[in-house]
């Protein structure tokens, strides 16, 4: 298929990419290379799949050194016109859009970035896949829009209208919208609920990076709620894997559907959590850094953040069910492959 990527100087984007076209799809890569963090990482990720930095220009499409069928250009979500002219040029079977303004904590400092690329971008996609005859889209949804949510585990069965952060909303948002186009406009579309994804080339803002970087320097980590929290941590190639395997199967409407399952419809939309449907306390997922690193943490015990939920811990049985779905990474073997990354990275 010809595939486009949104995101592929991110960390999930930049990893499926590289696995569409290892498998032999078309692909063609966008991101703008925004600063809200470090772009060096950004173009570092480009590099290592034969993007060289000093041949990205806005709107150009560069050629892969590495694979013969993996094309990046930079374009923003917001540039309706340079989106238009690329979907028309290049006709789309299937669109993987994973660029997003990320980041819970930001979110709360700065939502008007998250309502430009997460609400305006998507609606931009959107009306790009409407009127270029996409045959499926899948998109990045996230665990946030559980918010209040204390029901264990999280199941797109259940109702989602209490976010407690600014990006959780913008993702429920996203879902709202892609179901309506879905049914307006019979869209087949996917929505991909993450759940903090953590590996190799992983964002220097989230907690990988963050305590490893602490812990080699010897200076205190800080752990809120006092450490008392879990996560459904999944290993990036785990969640690249389900993305994969979930753009080869369009959702088919039900017309049998009756309401009582928000995560399907009577539109071609089917929602699916994505994760490793096995949380781990956060001080585990500390000891487990410490032991790949040779060096105990310094840990600074905090309060509850705001826009900080208790717990993640994903219901994956009916994408199990539906795509033989079954993340396989154990913590400690992911932990591993990502600190040696990070020593490699930053450390040599």
């Amino acid at each position: 298929m010809k595939i486009l990527v949104t995101g592929t100087a991110g960390f999930i984007g930049f990893h499926l990419a590289k696995a569409l076209a290892a498998r032999g799809d078309d692909v063609l890569g966008i991101d703008n290379i925004s600063d809200y963090y470090e772009v060096g990482l950004k173009y570092g990720r480009l590099a290592a799949s034969g993007i060289p930095k000093d041949r990205v220009r806005d709107s150009a499409v560069v050629q892969s050194g590495i694979h013969r069928n993996y094309r990046f250009a930079r374009i923003d979500l917001l540039d309706r016109e340079a989106l238009i002219r690329l979907f028309e040029r290049e006709q789309f079977d299937a669109v993987c859009h994973l660029a997003a303004q990320a980041g819970v904590r930001h979110s709360i400092k700065n939502p008007y970035a998250y309502i430009d690329s997460n609400i305006t971008g998507f609606v931009n996609i959107l009306e790009s896949c409407r009127h270029n005859t996409v045959r499926h889209l899948v998109f990045a949804s996230s665990s946030s829009v559980y918010g209040l949510n204390v029901k264990m585990p999280f199941s797109t069965s259940d109702n989602v209208d209490h976010p407690v952060s600014v990006y959780g909303a913008t993702k429920k948002t996203n879902e709202l919208m892609a179901h309506t186009y879905s049914y307006l406009f019979g869209i087949p579309v996917t929505g991909l609920r993450f759940f903090t994804v953590y590996g190799p080339w992983s964002r220097p803002d989230m907690a990988p990076i963050l305590f490893t970087k602490a812990i080699l320097e010897g200076k205190p980590i800080d752990v809120y709620n006092n450490g008392n929290m879990e996560r459904d941590f999944t290993y990036v190639d785990d969640i690249v894997e389900g993305v994969v395997r979930v753009v080869d199967r369009p959702p088919q409407a039900d017309p049998s559907w009756n309401g009582s399952d928000p995560g399907s419809s009577k539109a071609p939309y089917k929602i699916y959590n994505i994760g490793n449907s096995a949380p781990v306390k956060l001080l585990d997922f500390i000891r487990s850094l410490e032991n790949a690193l040779g060096k105990k943490a310094v840990m600074n015990f905090k309060p509850l953040q705001p826009g900080d939920v208790l717990a993640t811990y994903a219901d994956v049985r009916d994408l199990m069910r539906d795509i033989d779905y079954a993340p396989s990474t154990p913590l400690d073997t992911g932990i591993e492959r990502f600190v040696r990354w990070y020593l490699d990275y930053y450390c040599r």
